[in-house]
């Protein structure tokens, strides 16, 4: 038989970061912008984060929040007001100084001095400061509580390394924001959060996921606690999804959240934080893809079915076109995973095969190609692109009668969709090993693996000096402590780091 020919000229086994690049680029999903560390998101690349915001959306109504929005702009001052929430994200902010431009007698612009801003804004590299202000103003008293709102917005955070859709100068996100009475009830939202989170990964996105608290040196900036999801990548590598975090009453003391309990004392608000971005777009291309592009769970896929009419240029194109409508307005009369299915009747000019390809590097879940003899018999090809392709077995395609497919037309997507996480979760439990010493996990990510995985350990939970000295053990080893899984079993030995009696589990990884 013939070798297998790839729609990619780079393999994920030869080199994964040019395979990453190389499936955004063909499945014409987002371009370089000329601006450093700024991305021009395309239509298919958008499409697909649209489906996750509905869904993120529908999700976040559903639990009582709210949707508001906040400005890009923030006074210098907001940030003043909580010291270590600013040193966490001081050198990545992007400050605006001045308000207007003037010539400079030579041909360019330049800043005018007589327009200086008399206070510097920030541009929002996160929202805790400007929605703590304006909380301030909205609670009052115990029956405000919860206060729960949430904006999708873009932020900017100045990276100095910078790849698309993981790590960029600015990302699209949703923040949700919540006060409440007690720490007990901030706690309960928190972990919500997370849960929601979880559930949205592994059901939406069909990417599974750890969750679990994040160790102290990895807490968001001010946080008390901080909750991560973690996934893996196929090289191995961890890539946390989302965040959920406890912030105590610290930024309410910052921010002056008060309200008066029902006994008329003052008492500050507990808050919380937590978001995602479209870091999760990124997270389905290496989670999914393969070496002919991108495979996109139908839940999240713009499109979950395109029809390839084979145009010949001829009378005989009329007749199947209309045919091919035929069968797009049956299917999209057909549910699937709770809504109607997305069908495209692609009718551009070209040859069958290009189109075929560039939809299979889209990674679209289903793809029919229907020919002259196709509509004359009553007849569709079919083509499920969580399968292997290959361009020399035609058997990939399977013939089906019109009506048998529409009637199998749902089936097969909602099987597509847990398919594609059935393989991921295979995956990932396969590449978690465990080791009982540093020195047993130092020799686990210094042995000769292209993709290692994650090491499980247990540990004591240091914290300050003895936290900082794992910390440079790990770097030196470019590993990082992913999170403490919220299910993880219990511990029976002592911690590999300190030696002391262990407390939990932890995962170690390289990671994104």
């Amino acid at each position: 038989m013939s070798a297998i020919r790839h729609a990619l000229s780079t393999k994920r086994e030869d080199d994964f970061a040019q395979w990453y690049q190389e499936v955004i680029s063909e499945a014409e999903m987002a371009e370089e912008s000329g601006v450093r560390g700024c991305m021009v998101i395309k239509p298919w690349g958008y499409g697909i984060w649209e489906r996750i915001q509905r869904l993120m959306d529908d999700r976040i109504k559903a639990a009582g929040v709210t949707n508001c929005y906040f400005p890009l702009f923030i006074p210098l001052s907001y940030f003043a007001k909580e010291a270590e929430h600013v040193e966490g994200f001081a050198k990545e902010m992007a400050v605006v100084t001045h308000h207007r431009l003037v010539g400079d007698g030579k041909g360019s612009l330049v800043p005018d001095p007589e327009a200086k801003l008399e206070e510097p804004l920030i541009v929002r590299p996160t929202s805790e400061t400007v929605i703590g202000a304006a909380m301030a103003r909205w609670v009052q008293s115990w029956r405000d509580l919860p206060l729960m709102v949430n904006q999708w917005a873009n932020v900017v955070r100045w990276e100095m390394r910078t790849r698309m859709f993981l790590r960029t100068s600015e990302f699209l996100w949703q923040e949700g924001h919540t006060a409440h009475a007690d720490r007990d009830d901030a706690m309960t939202e928190t972990l919500r959060a997370l849960e929601m989170y979880r559930d949205f990964a592994e059901t939406e996105l069909a990417m599974p996921v750890v969750a679990g608290e994040k160790p102290e040196n990895e807490r968001f900036p001010g946080a008390v606690a901080t909750y991560s999801i973690e996934a893996m990548m196929q090289d191995g590598k961890a890539l946390q999804a989302g965040t959920s975090h406890y912030l105590g009453t610290g930024f309410a003391e910052a921010a002056g959240i008060q309200y008066q309990d029902k006994d008329g004392t003052q008492q500050y608000a507990h808050t919380t934080s937590w978001g995602t971005s479209t870091r999760m777009v990124g997270g389905v291309i290496m989670t999914h893809g393969d070496d002919d592009g991108l495979r996109v769970p139908p839940m999240i896929a713009p499109q979950q079915i395109v029809i390839l009419p084979m145009l010949r240029d001829n009378d005989e194109d009329e007749a199947l076109l209309a045919y091919c409508e035929e069968l797009r307005k049956a299917l999209v009369t057909q549910f699937a995973l709770g809504e109607p299915l997305r069908v495209l009747l692609d009718k551009r000019p070209g040859k069958a095969t290009q189109k075929r390809w560039a939809w299979v590097k889209k990674g679209v879940p289903l793809i029919l190609e229907i020919g002259g003899r196709d509509a004359a018999g009553g007849q569709v090809s079919m083509l499920r692109r969580d399968k292997l392709w290959n361009e020399a077995a035609k058997a990939n395609f399977v013939g089906l009668a019109k009506e048998d497919f529409v009637s199998r037309a749902a089936a097969e997507i909602e099987d597509i969709q847990s398919a594609l996480f059935a393989e991921a979760k295979a995956k990932l439990d396969a590449n978690i090993s465990r080791a009982d010493s540093f020195d047993g996990l130092a020799a686990f990510f210094s042995e000769d693996k292209r993709y290692p995985g994650w090491v499980e350990v247990e540990w004591s939970r240091p914290t300050g000096a003895a936290l900082e000295a794992v910390v440079q053990k790990l770097k030196a080893l470019k590993l990082t402590i992913r999170n403490t899984p919220l299910d993880s079993a219990p511990v029976t030995g002592n911690c590999v780091f300190t030696g002391d009696p262990a407390v939990e589990r932890i995962y170690v990884a390289r990671s994104y």
